[in-house]
């Protein structure tokens, strides 16, 4: 069975894609700062697949020591890692000098630092294997600079992206690879604000299920869902600056 390590995996996207892959055959290595909602998901999960085998550990991706532990104890614990999900992520902020300097930086340490982190140490496990997949869950809105509140959760969601198009260069030609999701709007925690907004929010079973098909094929990037946003993106990030700030 392929084994995958999913960060931020007690509720929402990370959540949900657990419980598709555990459908398709995958053993799970999940993480999350909730324990007790990991205990959950396994609870279910194993209930539903018997066959599986869930694995469930306390993770902050600012504790960058713990990052590499957790990760190296899930490989000890069930021999590999194939996949590993860097999906742990916050959408906390205000604009930029409006005092909220302090949500804007924790929303930085969590969604770029803490990828690093994760990134680092699932590739290493993946140059001592010689092989496996990172998942690098950016978002749409990292297609360009956003206003107000957006502004830093943008700009790390870019970040990212960059750092693991870099990643695929440099391991071009190993069996390593390198997937970016751009998730366009998608049912979650994180976007309940949005949700009453915008007639474009995906269910999160129909917009995981297409971050999940773009993993299983192992593809370089993806807008997801495809419709709307492999166009919105394309849009979004080539349009005049007056357009865009309208968009955004």
């Amino acid at each position: 069975m392929p084994t995958v390590l999913i960060t931020g995996a007690s509720a929402g996207l990370g959540a949900e894609m657990a419980r598709q892959l555990a459908a398709k055959g995958w053993d799970l290595a999940l993480c999350a700062r909730r324990t007790e909602r990991l205990e959950e998901l396994r609870a279910e999960i194993v209930a539903a697949h018997p066959d599986r085998r869930v694995a469930v550990a306390a993770l902050d991706v600012t504790d960058h020591d713990r990052v590499f532990e957790v990760f190296r104890g899930f490989r000890d614990e069930l021999g590999t890692l194939d996949t590993v999900v860097v999906n742990a992520g916050l959408g906390k902020g205000g604009p930029l000098g409006t005092g909220q300097f302090r949500a804007n930086l924790e929303t930085a340490q969590t969604n770029f630092l803490g990828a690093l982190a994760q990134t680092e140490a699932a590739v290493e496990i993946f140059r001592e294997q010689d092989a496996g997949q990172l998942v690098m869950v950016s978002s749409v809105a990292a297609m360009r600079g956003m206003k107000g509140a957006m502004t830093t959760y943008a700009a790390t969601k870019a970040g990212v992206a960059h750092l693991a198009e870099g990643l695929r260069a440099d391991l071009h030609g190993t069996p390593i690879t390198v997937t970016v999701l751009y998730p366009g709007f998608i049912e979650s925690e994180m976007s309940a604000r949005t949700a009453s907004k915008t007639p474009l929010m995906a269910t999160t079973e129909a917009g995981v299920r297409s971050m999940v098909s773009a993993i299983e094929a192992k593809r370089d990037s993806a807008l997801v869902p495809g419709w709307p946003w492999e166009a919105l993106g394309r849009v979004l990030k080539h349009a005049p600056a007056p357009i865009a700030r309208r968009l955004t």
